[in-house]
């Protein structure tokens, strides 16, 4: 069998899949519910809510990270170039900065808020750096799926390793 037809093995565990198709959700949710205009921040149920959805997904995305760098290794076969490894690496690495840097400057948009900043120069770059985020992620989810389709047609097995359907024929 040829080096370039041989099929990592690599999977990862269910707490893994768990975690990644739960900040799928998690992420779809944060998108649905967006605040719109910060004046909505004024209602106080709204106010509390987006706070504890910040603080929550900052938890739950560094528990995320803890737990895939120190117990899952990459499904990328061996023989993957070196700048495909590192493109990778850098695109899971910038999403984790980006999902990071939406939440917190949305606690940074929150609390500006909450003590009378509700607009000026300072709230205006919070903004620009939570939307700057906000489209990060989205190229950075773009390219992390585009990746995840080259390799299901590749069927090399790293989208068998992490998608639970449509599993690549190997």
């Amino acid at each position: 069998m040829e080096e370039t037809n041989l099929i990592n093995q690599t999977r990862y565990s269910k707490i893994a899949k768990l975690m990644h198709w739960g900040f799928v959700l998690l992420f779809a949710y944060g998108v649905f519910k967006q605040v719109d205009d910060v004046a909505e921040l004024s209602d106080p149920s709204l106010f509390r809510l987006e706070i504890f959805f910040a603080g929550i997904f900052i938890l739950l995305l560094l528990g995320r990270f803890v737990y895939m760098t120190k117990t899952q290794r990459s499904a990328l076969p061996e023989n993957t170039s070196y700048i495909q490894k590192i493109a990778a690496k850098l695109v899971h690495l910038g999403m984790y900065v980006s999902l990071g840097s939406i939440a917190l400057t949305g606690l940074a948009i929150g609390g500006l808020y909450w003590i009378g900043l509700k607009e000026g120069l300072i709230m205006e770059a919070v903004i620009i750096i939570h939307e700057f985020s906000v489209t990060g992620t989205y190229w950075l989810v773009g390219i992390h799926i585009l990746a995840a389709l080259y390799h299901r047609f590749k069927a090399d097995g790293v989208w068998s390793a992490m998608v639970p359907f449509a599993k690549s024929e190997n």
